[in-house]
């Protein structure tokens, strides 16, 4: 029978985060590394760079450009 119990893995050991089962004292296990919230990157539609010419984008380039809703339509954008 599979069961599956959430932990982290930190400093080359995995840590438990809930109570294993009492019926189970030893036995094989498969870890699967899920996606880490750190290591996540914001998704962006452009990026530096993208457009190779003479001036390149800065940061204030993205925050104008950056999509924040449409007022004239009756969608929540929050």
């Amino acid at each position: 029978m599979l069961q599956s119990i959430e932990g982290v893995y930190k400093n080359g050991k995995v840590e438990l985060t809930e109570l294993p089962p009492d019926d189970i004292s030893e036995g094989r296990v498969i870890i699967t590394f899920l996606e880490s919230k750190n290591n996540q990157q914001p998704k962006q539609i452009m990026q530096f760079g993208m457009f190779f010419g003479n001036q390149q984008s800065t940061a204030a380039d993205f925050q104008i450009a950056e999509f924040h809703g449409d007022s004239e339509d009756t969608l929540d954008w929050s």
